[in-house]
């Protein structure tokens, strides 16, 4: 095995440190004793113990945890769909434009998207708030889900469905009894990945979002515009800390799926 050179070895911590260095400081520092940020007095748990009381706080991570669980369902269940049927139906009319309609929201900013959801909303006279974000949050993760799945309906072995047909099995009792449960591990991760992406949105459910609709980055932004606190650091700890479990389960979920397929 070629091993790295003194140079890129040190390219590399350099980046390494550059991307994790600010988020090991955030997290240090929320268990820090004192009010200023930038003074360590001693290790401490008060600030995680202040979150509790915090209740404006606490009401926009349940509605953030509401949205993600909510809109990661929709969106996983819609991109399974749309996976399929890029997977299965080879070429048809419209292929094309389906395929770029579902894969738009990854490359397109989420300032365009945010802004194109919301102008959508004011004209068909939608009250902005819970369900609105719900729907941004499902049109961000679909294409997300829908390339996770479809590259394990890629590599699908289609006998086996082939199979269940042959036995006297409908399309329908073939997929929820052979198709589903054998790239159940994909549809999992997709839409732990979705849950991840909703969970930690800002621009998006800025546009969409009305009152009494305040997810958790919203209220941590317009919090940190006032000034950081300690408390602030212990609330973003424990939401990278989710976010950071949600991705190592996925990880994990599509390692298993590579080991099972090979």
């Amino acid at each position: 095995m070629r091993r790295l050179g003194p140079g890129l070895l040190l390219a590399l911590i350099a980046g390494f440190a550059f991307l994790y260095l600010p988020i090991v400081a955030l997290i240090a520092y929320s268990f820090n004793a004192s009010r200023l940020v930038t003074v360590w007095g001693g290790f401490s748990t008060r600030w995680y113990h202040a979150l509790l009381d915090n209740q404006p706080l606490l009401d926009a991570a349940w509605l953030s945890i509401r949205l993600a669980l909510v809109s990661a369902t929709l969106a996983t269940c819609l991109g399974t769909l749309a996976a399929l049927a890029l997977a299965r139906y080879g070429r048809f009319r419209g292929r094309t434009l389906f395929s770029a309609m579902v894969v738009a929201p990854l490359v397109m900013p989420e300032v365009i998207t945010g802004l194109s959801l919301l102008l959508l909303f004011v004209a068909a006279d939608v009250e902005r708030g819970f369900w609105t974000v719900t729907i941004a949050h499902a049109t961000l993760g679909l294409g997300f889900a829908c390339i996770v799945v479809q590259a394990r309906l890629v590599g699908f072995e289609r006998s086996l469905e082939e199979a269940a047909q042959d036995l006297g099995a409908t399309p329908l009792v073939t997929f929820a009894t052979v198709t589903l449960p054998l790239i159940w591990p994909s549809v999992a991760a997709a839409w732990m990945l979705a849950f991840t992406l909703s969970l930690d949105d800002l621009v998006i459910a800025s546009f969409t979002s009305g009152p009494g609709a305040t997810t958790l980055p919203m209220r941590l932004y317009s919090a940190v515009r006032l000034g950081v606190s300690p408390e602030i650091n212990a609330a973003c700890t424990i939401m990278i800390a989710a976010v950071a479990v949600a991705v190592i389960a996925s990880s994990l979920l599509l390692k298993r799926q590579r080991l099972a397929a090979g």
